[in-house]
């Protein structure tokens, strides 16, 4: 193990949406600096960071300035160029490591790792054409979701399949790109666990929230979540099993789809989520603190919740709420310096807050 970073020391991030924004906020706090790599102007975590810089990720000039300057290297999004992370590691640590990206960058990948810890996935199959997407529709059945296996999220990449003479449409989405099909999931709600893994190998789990989408987006997320306390208990088991079998650093969100037959795990995000927003008001300790703890080598904080929580998104025109939301009693916000409100466009968050729990 190696040691724990001194407050002073520099945090890489690669990325600079309002994920990075948080945790630089979060380092800070800590007495930690952040240094953005980014390849777009002015970055929503540019605005609170100490320092960045604006490259695109081939530039390994860049790349390699930015690892000499910092201690340590995490991530706010899971597609980074595999070239950009060969030259980084040679330099610092990144933290998590690459496996965990490895695994996540790719569906397919995904759901076959999951599937070998002995976790339950929805069905699916790999789909590299036509001919194979045909042939696994005739295996899994309609209706189902065409995949892209890289890229895409916020509903991006994707293509529902009612029934089979949908095909050719949602192979058309598709863009030649190869894919995955996953049948459909009879589950009442979904759920996402955000836990973490230290450098020592210790594990700490949130309690599991309540997702609610539209149009591909997370809406809001509810705390406590609708479980018994078994499913509450496997949700966390879950999640901890598979940090500890990437040999994770950092925080991850887990998400499951509740059914009759059990838990049900849907995805993994290898970096802080937008359904753990609701730590930072629920909690002594939120996702991006717990994540810079865990990647600086420090002892994991208390994730224990002394609160009821709902996290809604702010998408698009809905930040033109803001200032009746301000208005509300119990009622956190946090906006992330983004000035184009398009539409699907996360432009912040609200955490309202219930004086007690249940």
């Amino acid at each position: 193990m190696t040691d724990p970073l001194a407050p002073g020391a520099t945090i890489g991030i690669l990325g600079g949406g309002q994920l990075g924004r948080m945790l630089s906020v979060a380092a800070s706090r800590l007495g930690f600096q952040c240094h953005i790599f980014d390849p777009g102007a002015q970055p929503p975590a540019g605005h609170v960071a100490a320092r960045v810089t604006t490259a695109p990720y081939d530039d390994l000039a860049a790349l390699t300035a930015f690892g000499h300057s910092v201690d340590v290297i995490t991530y706010e999004f899971e597609n980074i160029p595999t070239a950009a992370l060969d030259v980084l590691e040679a330099l610092r640590p990144i933290r998590p490591n690459r496996r965990a990206l490895a695994v996540s960058q790719d569906r397919m990948t995904e759901k076959d790792f999951l599937t070998s810890l002995g976790l339950t996935t929805a069905p699916y199959d790999r789909v590299t054409d036509r001919a194979s997407l045909d042939a696994a529709i005739a295996r899994i059945g309609t209706p189902a979701i065409l995949k892209t296996t890289r890229l895409g999220y916020d509903g991006k990449g994707q293509a529902r399949i009612a029934a089979p003479k949908d095909a050719p449409t949602a192979w058309a989405a598709m863009n030649g790109a190869e894919a995955v099909l996953e049948g459909f999931i009879d589950f009442s709600h979904e759920v996402s666990v955000i836990a973490a893994r230290g450098v020592d190998g210790s594990v700490a789990c949130y309690d599991p929230g309540e997702n609610v989408h539209r149009d591909g987006i997370l809406h809001s997320t509810t705390i406590p979540a609708r479980l018994s306390a078994a499913q509450r208990t496997d949700a966390v088991l879950i999640a901890a099993r598979i940090l500890t079998a990437l040999e994770y650093v950092g925080v991850m969100g887990v998400e499951l789809f509740v059914t009759p037959r059990g838990l049900i795990v849907n995805e993994i995000a290898p970096r802080v989520h937008n359904s753990g927003h609701w730590t930072q008001a629920g909690c002594a300790v939120d996702q991006f603190e717990q994540h810079i703890r865990a990647i600086a080598g420090w002892p994991l904080g208390d994730g224990s919740r002394y609160a009821d929580v709902v996290m809604e998104n702010l998408i698009g025109e809905d930040v033109a709420r803001v200032p009746a939301l301000a208005q509300q009693r119990n009622t956190q916000i946090h906006l992330y310096g983004k000035t184009d409100a398009k539409p699907g466009r996360k432009m912040g968050h609200v955490n309202r807050v219930s004086r007690g729990l249940t």
